[in-house]
């Protein structure tokens, strides 16, 4: 059974991927664990901070490695994407066509934890495990 997890990432970040063909994501070094449990066939959801919207989809193709060649940025000097592992895009927006998450997140389940006004604290840190029924919601 495949999980469904996002990826919380600049939209910097995800030109750079882009750049690369969808074909490589990196976690931070923190969430080694949630790298653990990602397996080919998962998917991957991903919300783009600072614009506030979701930029595509992705399958894992591989399990992951731990890899130090810089790829992305982060605000935090020092900081790296260690926890890499292969996917392959599914649907990937053009920047000017995201899916605006303002608009969405009221009908999403994973945000109802948090009061409406809060909304975006349910997109803090960078990998989240997330329900199948929303990231189908999303992606449609």
């Amino acid at each position: 059974m495949a999980n469904y997890w996002m990826i919380v990432s600049s939209a910097e970040n995800f030109e750079i991927s882009r750049a690369n063909g969808f074909t490589l994501q990196g976690i931070k070094s923190r969430h080694r664990k949630k790298a653990e449990k990602m397996e080919p066939g998962d998917r991957v959801l991903y919300y783009l901070t600072g614009v506030q919207q979701f930029g595509g989809t992705a399958t894992i193709t591989s399990t992951y490695y731990e890899d130090h060649q810089p790829i992305w940025n982060s605000k935090k000097k020092g900081e790296e994407y260690p926890f890499r592992f292969g996917i392959k895009p599914d649907l990937v927006l053009e920047a000017g066509t995201y899916i605006d998450a303002k608009e969405i997140v009221p009908s999403l389940e994973y945000v109802k934890r948090w009061p409406p006004q809060h909304w975006h604290l349910a997109f803090q840190g960078n990998v989240h495990l997330f329900s199948e029924m929303d990231f189908t919601f999303i992606e449609k």
